[in-house]
């Protein structure tokens, strides 16, 4: 078996596709994702959704978590161990950074 890194979440930034909220959602008064704030940080030893944590948002980057929680690097990210991913709320999707903690 591989063995588990640590793993930082970084929230980087919090966004909102203005145009389509306006177009088809239903709520007039939709701001960015209230759930986190940027920067926001959650540190990982299990591949777990941390607490705090949106359930929609974790099976969105789940694959990632788990990939460089397992030693795996991203050949389009400029740096080893480290990884850029988003939600999938097409209104307001949530950037985070995802980054291996060397022990």
């Amino acid at each position: 078996m591989r063995k588990l890194h640590k793993c930082k979440i970084t929230v980087l930034d919090r966004l909102l596709v203005e145009d389509l909220a306006r177009e088809y959602s239903s709520d007039p008064k939709l701001g960015p994702c209230d759930i986190y704030e940027n920067g926001q940080e959650f540190i990982l030893t299990e591949i777990e959704k941390p607490d705090g944590f949106c359930s929609w948002a974790w099976a969105d980057i789940q694959r990632d978590v788990t990939s460089i929680m397992t030693g795996g690097n991203m050949p389009w990210v400029n740096r080893d161990a480290v990884q850029v991913v988003c939600c999938t709320d097409g209104f307001r999707p949530v950037i985070f950074k995802i980054e291996r903690i060397e022990d």
